[in-house]
């Protein structure tokens, strides 16, 4: 497969991968677990899809592996504990700061450039965001918000380490990191209500939303310069609240439905415009 076959296949593989992950809020709703149950539960059957997939004859890792193993587990717990101490609107906006840091650090460490359509489509994002999320943005809850910072430098981070084994397998990182949050959150996952329906759920938050989501990121990566997929994945926050208005009826307000209008508008463009551009090596 040539480098623009490539690039656009991986296109579509993130989009998928947003689709997935925007999944968890309708169904951690639905979920009646405290957060370490749930970060146990799907860390736990995300890794035995990952064991399926990748049969490690061995486990070691080096060590940009285990930083991002590491980050991608710091992301998920910074998060979960910046929800429960601000708003899930600060949580979102300030996790999802992560682009800024890209903008920087991509070109810092992988030698990636950020390329002039990124920089005209993050400023609409932004204020989309905003717009969506406005009804709930507060400068309240300044731990919860200082949390929420943290989590998006996390996540940055695992995106980094993911793309820095453009040549290897970044697929090991999300495995030892679903290891990592596996065995933290185990003991509270087997004290959780396990019936029939929960049950259900966290199978397929582990296999689907955060394993297969996993798989095509892992794969993804590997052809995409981390700042451009990392602008398509931002439908992941907008597509969230969308799953919970379908299933749970919460209504979005006018200025909410503007600021969806305005993040999806542009990260699909984003996505399209990546798909039929040519792949030129960083400079």
């Amino acid at each position: 497969m040539d480098s623009s076959a490539a690039h656009r296949r991986s296109v579509f593989l993130l989009v998928l991968a947003a689709i997935l992950w925007s999944t968890s809020g309708v169904f951690i709703k639905l979920l009646d677990w405290p957060p370490m149950a749930i970060l146990g539960g799907r860390s736990f059957f995300a890794a035995l899809l990952f064991f399926a997939y990748l049969r490690p004859r061995s486990l070691h890792w080096n060590r940009v592996e285990v930083l991002g193993a590491v980050a991608y587990v710091a992301a998920q717990l910074t998060f979960i504990m910046a929800t429960q101490l601000t708003t899930a609107a600060n949580a979102i906006f300030l996790q999802y700061a992560a682009p800024i840091y890209l903008i920087l650090l991509g070109w810092w460490f992988l030698g990636e450039r950020p390329k002039r359509v990124d920089l005209l489509v993050l400023p609409v994002i932004f204020l989309g965001l905003a717009l969506f999320l406005s009804d709930d943005l507060t400068t309240s809850g300044v731990t919860g918000n200082l949390l929420a910072l943290g989590s998006g430098v996390a996540m940055s981070i695992w995106f980094l380490t993911m793309r820095g084994q453009k040549s290897g397998a970044p697929a090991n990182t999300i495995l030892l990191g679903n290891l990592i949050g596996a065995v933290i959150g185990l003991p509270f996952f087997l004290r959780a209500d396990l019936t029939p329906m929960s049950m259900t759920i966290i199978v397929y938050l582990g296999v689907f939303q955060l394993g297969l989501a996993g798989l095509l990121y892992s794969a993804a990566i590997k052809h995409t310069p981390v700042l451009e997929s990392t602008i398509i994945l931002m439908l992941e926050p907008i597509l969230n609240p969308i799953w919970v208005f379908i299933v749970v009826g919460e209504t979005p307000g006018p200025a909410a439905l503007l600021g969806a209008a305005l993040v999806l508008g542009a990260t699909l463009w984003r996505a399209a415009y990546g798909a039929r551009a040519p792949i030129r090596a960083p400079v």
